[in-house]
């Protein structure tokens, strides 16, 4: 195993079976201020989070100068009218999320097409060729998905857009069937996370007895609106669906 392998293995490593927690705001957020994310970094950190996800050059720079003992995953989000293609599209978007310091990038690993008019996931290949020391997690909607994720050398494989696609997007809960199918025959092959749609300690408990290496929790930790008109669209029958609100584009 060559350094960096090792490297990759010892961060992987601490990962294993904790919290990772994502710390990101948008900037039309009602709780957005400038040092929100290095708040939410310290809080993550302080109850006992093993690693932390973060989107854009300068929060992740921020989150890092602030909370600098752990892995930051990192993505851009870049919006498009044309695609749901939004998680770091572009070997552009890669560069910057490594050169602020995150040891994990984060890419749509999906079938789609970018605004670019390229295949989602043939960005997996170019990012290792061209960045081989970085971490990849592939973000992927299904299970075919993660198995060309798997096939094209992913470190880590998490359904983080199973709901975002075009397919998933009136689904609210997670698919643990299909997660632990996932589990079961990539489990050797790669970093099994879950992200997406988690929304208690028993959910994520779940997932790490179907074969989860780690749970990623965003919104239910870090998003308090989101949290309170969740309850509110349950308590008023779904008159308004608090979904749309956490999809926006940005």
């Amino acid at each position: 195993m060559n350094e960096i392998e090792m490297n990759k293995k010892r961060i992987l490593d601490s990962l294993k079976g904790g919290l990772i927690v994502s710390c990101q705001v948008q900037k039309d957020d009602p709780i957005y201020t400038d040092d929100i994310v290095a708040i939410m970094a310290k809080a993550a950190k302080w109850g006992g989070a093993v690693g932390l996800r973060a989107n854009s050059p300068e929060q992740i720079r921020l989150i890092r100068e602030t909370v600098p003992d752990l892995p930051v995953i990192g993505l851009y989000k870049v919006w498009h009218d044309d695609t749901d293609v939004f998680i770091t599209p572009t070997m552009k978007e890669v560069r910057e999320v490594w050169q602020a310091g995150a040891q994990i990038i984060a890419l749509d690993c999906t079938s789609q097409i970018t605004h670019e008019k390229t295949v989602a996931w043939d960005l997996l290949p170019q990012v290792k060729k061209e960045i081989p020391e970085a971490i990849i997690f592939a973000d992927v909607s299904n299970y075919e998905e993660a198995k060309h994720a798997v096939e094209n050398g992913a470190d880590i494989i998490g359904p983080t857009l199973y709901g975002y696609t075009a397919q998933t997007k009136d689904i609210e809960l997670p698919d643990l069937r299909e997660f632990a199918r996932m589990c079961r025959d990539f489990g050797d092959k790669a970093f099994m996370v879950m992200e997406g749609h988690i929304y208690s300690p028993e959910d994520a408990v779940k997932c790490l007895y179907l074969g989860a290496d780690a749970v990623v929790v965003g919104s239910a930790i870090t998003r308090p609106h989101l949290t309170t008109k969740r309850f509110v669209d349950l308590m008023s029958g779904y008159q308004d669906n608090w979904r749309e609100a956490e999809r926006a584009k940005h």
